[in-house]
């Protein structure tokens, strides 16, 4: 566990075959303004309308009272 805590990585295996892998987590991962915009450049144009008409028609957004039976 320490090798992990300090980012190795390890596969497990079961009876020799690789079932897994056991990664260090990210922790305080910042992402820079110049990498976001780097990733986002080939990202599709997004219709907001489109998008939030989609919303609407898949959530169900009246109020229940959760008291009421």
């Amino acid at each position: 566990m320490d090798a992990v805590a300090h980012g190795e990585t390890f596969i497990v295996t079961r009876n020799g075959t690789p079932i897994g892998e056991l990664i260090p987590l990210r922790r305080n991962r910042v992402v820079t303004r110049e990498h976001f915009a780097g990733v986002s450049a080939n990202a599709p144009v997004m219709d907001a309308a489109r998008f939030r008409a989609d919303l609407d028609s898949a959530l169900d957004d009246t109020f229940q009272d959760p008291y009421d039976s």
